[in-house]
């Protein structure tokens, strides 16, 4: 599944505990690395990697900032800072239309519909829900900054859950009523 490779430094940095945080940056910077440099090896343009582009750029800052100031006050609202940047890179995305579900979706696509109305308006939708997701475990975490490491990883874990579930779901329920007009689904 594309999603897990673009969102596999996040997954990574979220479920080694807290107190390794500086080794779990360090590793979700080097996932973010390779996995650009192997999309890019591929035939990927920048700009259809707005989500690694960003993720990449966060690690480096947040392994700077982890291994030059291990006991920062910031490190608590970590997970909730990561969510909020995450739902500021895919509201980035909706902003300059090119909603960072869109090339996802190309991988796995045939060329023929990528200008469907259909196609991108399900892009705009998807990544819409991403982004919401995103920004409400932004405050969820926030607010559970000081709680249970278990809590604050399920929160996590959730804001990625959901929109995937979703995701997964939206994009059956178009396919199926493209089928029954008996339009070719993509």
């Amino acid at each position: 599944m594309t999603y897990l490779r673009t969102f596999a430094p996040w997954i990574v940095y979220a479920v080694i505990p807290s107190q390794h945080w500086q080794w779990s940056a360090l590793i979700a910077l080097g996932i973010s690395v390779l996995g650009i440099a192997l999309q890019l090896r591929a035939g990927q343009r920048p700009s259809a990697l707005i989500i690694d582009i960003g993720s990449g750029v966060f690690f480096a800052a947040l392994t700077v900032l982890a291994f030059t100031d291990p006991d920062t006050a910031l490190h608590p609202y970590m997970p909730a800072i990561s969510s909020g940047v995450l739902a500021i890179i895919a509201g980035l995305s909706l902003l300059v239309r090119v909603p960072f579900t869109l090339p996802i979706a190309r991988q796995s696509t045939p060329l023929e519909y990528w200008d469907q109305p259909i196609f991108i308006r399900t892009a705009y939708i998807l990544t819409s829900v991403w982004t919401a997701s995103f920004l409400i475990g932004c405050v969820a975490l926030a607010l559970l900054a000081h709680s249970a490491e278990g809590l604050i990883t399920t929160v996590q874990v959730l804001a990625f859950v959901v929109p995937v579930v979703f995701t997964l779901r939206y994009v059956a329920h178009i396919q199926a009523k493209a089928k029954a007009l008996g339009a070719p689904a993509a």
